[in-house]
């Protein structure tokens, strides 16, 4: 994904977590970083979701993901989760790895239906209008045979 992402993407961030929304330069920075990658959905013309990621080496980082509030619950969140896990495969990548919020539960249950398992916690980690919310660490094994 292009530097030239990162002002498409800070829209989209913040539609998504107004609480705690990411800018351009903060997305440029990641987009700038090496085995950085990303894809975005799209709906007629419009980008309706993002999925921002980083080779690590021997993992991959989900470093944000998100669907724009009334583009949810139609399967472009699965579709975004079967990207990075795609990309992660073609670089032949052990695990992918994420945090999530406690309070999410949407995504809490669209990673545990990839098979995303809890492996670690993060206190007070989002910032929430209502104060702070903690963090799970998910990691998905992937399959020896295609990593």
């Amino acid at each position: 994904m292009p530097v030239t992402a990162a002002a498409p993407m800070a829209q989209l961030h913040l539609a998504c977590f107004p609480d705690e929304p990411w800018d351009a330069e903060a997305f440029a920075r990641l987009l700038a970083l090496p085995g950085c990658f990303g894809c975005l959905a799209w709906e007629r013309r419009q980008p309706v979701g993002f999925a921002l990621a980083r080779d690590l080496g021997i993992e991959c980082e989900v470093l944000s993901l998100g669907v724009v509030p009334p583009r949810r619950r139609r399967g472009t969140g699965r579709e975004l989760v079967c990207a990075v896990i795609a990309e992660a495969k073609r670089r032949r990548l052990g695990s992918v790895v994420l945090e999530v919020a406690v309070d999410n539960e949407a995504a809490r249950r669209l990673y545990q239906g990839f098979g995303f398992v809890q492996v670690g916690h993060r206190p007070r980690y989002y910032r929430r209008r209502s104060g702070l919310a903690d963090a799970l660490i998910l990691r998905l094994v992937l399959n020896d045979a295609d990593a």
